[in-house]
């Protein structure tokens, strides 16, 4: 028999999936929880239609990721940072006062969690950061770390 999945269901499939199972199983199990539906020919044309919406609107994220990339990757970002004695930084640069900077740059809004560093930055100079802007594209990020005056 064949369902709609309206959750992911582990085993079987994810959300939107249409599965064959047995009977007993649909009527026992995933029709009493609300994990799936009979799959009808109206249904059927229905989740085909939104699983087009919903790849379609992945291409549009991915390319809009592309071209955001693309201008990551030219991008240096200038940071000033309070020093001590012989050019250290008090405290350090996190992944959130790169995101900011980038903000204030180039005016594109990204989540400090996407900004791959390993540990804060704690000399001046320049440093190459990773940014993951969306699924696997990635960017990397010049950042020149200066003294403040």
């Amino acid at each position: 028999m064949q369902v709609i999945l309206t959750k992911d269901v582990e085993k079987i499939g994810r959300r939107g999936d249409i599965v064959d199972v047995s009977r007993g199983y649909v009527r026992n199990y995933l029709t009493p929880r609300g994990l799936a539906e009979v799959a009808t020919p109206g249904k059927l044309a229905e989740a085909q239609h939104q699983m087009e919406e919903a790849e379609e609107r992945d291409r549009r994220l991915e390319e809009r990721a592309t071209e955001i990339a693309a201008t990551l990757n030219k991008s240096v970002i200038t940071i000033e940072a309070r020093t001590g004695e012989d050019d250290r930084i008090f405290g350090s640069v996190t992944a959130a006062n790169i995101a900011n900077s980038i903000k204030g740059a180039r005016g594109i809004h990204l989540d400090r969690r996407r900004i791959k560093l390993p540990e804060p930055i704690k000399t001046l100079g320049t440093h190459t950061v990773s940014v993951q802007v969306h699924g696997d594209v990635e960017a990397n990020v010049k950042v020149i770390i200066v003294p403040k005056l």
